[in-house]
């Protein structure tokens, strides 16, 4: 039981992880600072209202996915088909795509493949070991990459660190980095004053504070709460949770 519980956390952290979130917030944070580190601090009291709220309605209700619910809770097939087809759309168009265009950009830097190429690739890949395997190869493969990624993170954070001579220098080695390639007559290249505050200004900052703090919860309420058991297939990744709960 214990490693099917390992295996079913590691899948979930897999899941909600990825090339897109290594890319994307290590870019954001490159150019904005450490402010962007609040969606993820912000995930932290959302997660512990999942865990108390949330999955014991859930579990009690006897679901694996939200539109289930949605169709136990006012009745009637259309909200279940809505927001199925909804949720469809909006994961291959802004998180599928994200991921996928990041893990291409990755690839063609590292190895110089061509983008068109390296996606084509991921996706036969993915398709083969998921067709081949089910969701089992799934899991198993999410458990793998979980630990590369982990172990990844911690090498990677040791080197930085090591290149700008510890951790006493970052904010001094920051405010002074402007990178290679950048667009004449403009400051967007330049270091924002502010880099190394978490708060930023409620009117002018890029990313205000009440928003990051109070707006920034609503958000996370659906992504973490909701969003993760919204898909319509009854997936043996949740139902194995429910089981496991009770």
């Amino acid at each position: 039981m214990q490693d099917e519980c390992v295996q079913i956390g590691a899948s979930l952290f897999a899941s909600s992880e990825g090339s897109g979130l290594f890319i994307g917030l290590a870019g954001t944070g490159a150019a904005g600072g450490i402010a962007v580190a609040g969606f993820e601090w912000n995930a932290t009291y959302v997660l512990l209202a999942l865990a108390w709220v949330f999955v014991p309605v859930y579990v009690s209700s006897g679901i694996v996915t939200m539109p289930e619910y949605l169709g136990r809770r006012f009745g009637g097939e259309r909200i279940r088909t809505y927001l199925s087809v909804l949720s469809l759309m909006l994961s291959v168009f802004t998180k599928i795509s994200t991921d996928l265009y990041s893990g291409a950009l990755f690839v063609q830097v590292c190895l110089g493949w061509n983008l068109y190429l390296s996606t084509v690739l991921m996706l036969v890949v993915t398709a083969l070991y998921t067709i081949a395997g089910g969701l089992a190869a799934v899991i198993y493969t999410d458990t793998l990459q979980t630990f590369v990624m982990i172990i990844g993170a911690v090498i990677l954070t040791i080197t930085a660190f090591n290149k700008i001579g510890g951790y006493n220098n970052l904010e001094s080695v920051y405010l002074k980095a402007v990178p290679s390639k950048i667009i004449p007559n403009t400051t967007c290249h330049l270091p924002r004053p502010d880099a190394m505050h978490l708060f930023r200004d409620p009117v002018h900052g890029d990313l205000p504070w009440p928003g990051m703090t109070l707006g920034l919860t609503i958000l996370a309420t659906w992504y973490w709460c909701t969003d993760q058991v919204v898909s319509r297939d009854h997936s043996s990744t949740p139902r194995k949770v429910a089981q496991y709960l009770k």
